[in-house]
């Protein structure tokens, strides 16, 4: 994932963690999906199996420290999810 993509998610309308980007997904709100790759894997790969069923494009590049940086939050982010 390119540095330029991730600096997209400051102004991009987003969700940030994985209950509101799972909530995003189930609405059929989110258009792209960013899963951090040392994210508790039984916290995000419901996520990824529920991105797979509706669709959803996945970038697992980035870490949750990368994430929430791009997000312009203090913490990580195990899971971002672009919207509409």
């Amino acid at each position: 994932m390119s540095g330029q993509e991730l600096e997209g998610l400051k102004t991009a309308k987003k969700a940030i963690g994985a209950k509101q980007t799972a909530r995003a997904v189930e609405k059929g709100l989110a258009i792209k999906v960013y899963l951090a790759n040392d994210a508790d894997r039984r916290v995000v790969a419901p996520l990824a199996q529920l991105c797979a069923q509706m669709g959803i494009q996945l970038d697992e590049a980035a870490t949750m420290i990368e994430l929430g940086k791009a997000c312009g939050i203090e913490v990580g982010a195990a899971a971002v999810a672009v919207l509409k």
